[in-house]
């Protein structure tokens, strides 16, 4: 199989500020609960898909896509750790992220222990597509966390890059596993809802009480410029459904959304980071 794009593991830290974690984005505190709601899904979130992508391993010749894996697992688990350290900040200024993140791992453990693997496969390449849609939306519209605390702004844009870079991987297992027919295109699809749905269905009641504890429930104004962040201008949700839609196209691949261009980012971003080694073993 030839890759698109052959991901690279960073070991990058970032160090995002404990002052700040409550309201480190220019739009404001409800804003930048809307972020760190986003941070509490990553850690179990990651691992999930790790183990998803694991199961499968045994099934790969290709050498290229077997390369591409480990690159995976491994930018996988930086970004774990590092969401890691972050939502530990929002647990220690008051947040219930711990308890959310409890609520997801459960859930996890759950669909981990009691559905079938190719299930698990097509719930981690359905959730990769919904976050490749939001990271190039991060990347393509750089308002989205402009003038903001700029440790916040260098980890989020890393983790848009390398979920850019590693969009594919996951697929290609899939497809190489399941091959490209109507049953294979039947079950990501069906993962695509049921992730979609479930995700959301979290994330919205985690989002309203992580901003009810930092005092902003009743902030109208807050909720407005939430509502046009995410809705209107620059609207980032809103922009997510054409892409999301794509999925359903019967021969459809990630990379049809081509964005490469945006990885000539990376070189700047290393530049800023901390300890920064590549191509550790995963």
């Amino acid at each position: 199989m030839k890759m698109h794009i052959m991901p690279i593991r960073r070991n990058l830290k970032f160090h995002v500020p404990d002052e700040k974690v409550l309201n480190w984005h220019s739009w404001g505190p409800t804003v930048t609960q809307f972020f760190n709601t986003l941070s509490l899904f990553f850690p179990e979130g990651e691992r999930f898909f790790i183990n998803s992508v694991r199961k499968y391993r045994d099934r790969i010749d290709d050498p290229e896509l077997q390369e591409a894996v480990r690159a995976f697992i491994g930018q996988e688990a930086m970004h774990g750790r590092e969401h890691e350290d972050y939502n530990q900040k929002m647990v220690e200024a008051g947040l219930p992220v711990d308890t959310q993140e409890a609520i997801v791992s459960k859930l996890l453990d759950v669909i981990s222990k009691y559905t079938p693997n190719a299930l698990q496969l097509s719930a981690t390449v359905a959730l990769e597509h919904l976050t490749a849609i939001l990271a190039d939306i991060l990347l393509r519209e750089p308002d989205l966390i402009d003038d903001s605390d700029e440790s916040y702004q260098r980890l989020w844009h890393w983790h848009a890059l390398e979920e850019t870079e590693h969009k594919a991987v996951a697929f290609d297992v899939y497809q190489t596993v399941f091959g490209t027919g109507i049953k294979a295109w039947a079950l990501r699809s069906v993962g695509l809802v049921l992730a979609t749905t479930i995700f959301f269905s979290l994330f919205y009641p985690f989002y309203l009480i992580n901003t009810w504890k930092v005092g902003q429930l009743f902030n109208l104004k807050g909720w407005w410029l939430s509502f046009k962040f995410q809705w209107l201008k620059p609207g980032g949700l809103r922009r997510v459904v054409i892409p999301w839609l794509d999925w359903f196209k019967p021969g459809f691949h990630p990379w049809d959304h081509d964005n490469r261009e945006f990885l000539a980012e990376m070189d700047s971003l290393i530049g800023d980071a901390d300890g920064y080694q590549k191509n550790e073993a995963a």
